[in-house]
Order: C-alpha cells, then sequence, then structure tokens
C-alpha cells in the first residue's frame, strides 16, 4: 500500500481499512443517502526510543489515528476525494512524531457510470 518505507530513524506504522460512512461528493444523492469510505493510513515516525522504553508515550498511539481517521471520514461533508485525503494528512501530521504521512482514501461505490471495483485517491504529505 505504502510509499512509506522504513529507513533509520523512519519507520512506518500503518492503520488499514478504517471505514466510515459518510455523505462526501459532489451529486446530491451522495450527499443525501452517503456511502462507504475506506482509509489506509501510513505514519512514518521514529519508534526506537519507544521500542528501547515500551513506552506508548514515545511513538503514536495508533488508536488515535484511527478514530481520528473515522472522524473525518463520517464528519463534515466535502465534495471531493482529494479534500477528505488531505484533512485526514493534516489530523495525521498534527500528531507529534509523525514526520510523513500516506493516506489512501478509498470510494468504493463511486457513481462513475461503468462498473469499478474501487476509485483510490493516494497521497504523500510531510511535516514542513
Amino acid at each position: 500500500m505504502t510509499a512509506l518505507r522504513p529507513t533509520e530513524g523512519r519507520d512506518v506504522i500503518e492503520v488499514v481499512g478504517i471505514r466510515a460512512h459518510g455523505r462526501h461528493g459532489v451529486l446530491p444523492e451522495e450527499r443525501e443517502v452517503g456511502q462507504l469510505f475506506i482509509a489506509d493510513v501510513a505514519v512514518a515516525v521514529d519508534t526506537r526510543s519507544a521500542a528501547a522504553s515500551d513506552d506508548l508515550g514515545q511513538t503514536v498511539d495508533y488508536s488515535l489515528i484511527a478514530q481520528g481517521v473515522h472522524g473525518v471520514l463520517s464528519g463534515d461533508p466535502v465534495d471531493l476525494i482529494e479534500t477528505l485525503a488531505q484533512r485526514v494528512a493534516d489530523l495525521c501530521l498534527a500528531l507529534p512524531g509523525v514526520a510523513a504521512v500516506e493516506v489512501a482514501l478509498h470510494k468504493p461505490s463511486a457513481p462513475v457510470g461503468v462498473p469499478v471495483g474501487d476509485v483510490i485517491v493516494r497521497i504523500l504529505r510531510e511535516r514542513t
């Protein structure tokens, strides 16, 4: 899933398949009925001190990622899944210790006029 790869001092934590019902999209029926959205998130963080101390406070709590992303997916509607992906990235980058984030945002029931398995927007953002 991820373009993020572990390097010295930059490990990767992934939370895959975060699901929520949202009302995102440009069509009126997407806003009225809503649909399933799924996010896969990978964050780059240095986990060495957490591994040495066995202390959750020294790493990123992935339950906070899962809960926060769920809130974004089920929260205020936006037209574009690109906007939704950016909101997820912003949430993750606000967590202490996160150096970069990759978000894959899935819209499996996207109304594109023909059968498709999924529509995915994938973004990579780094802390500036």
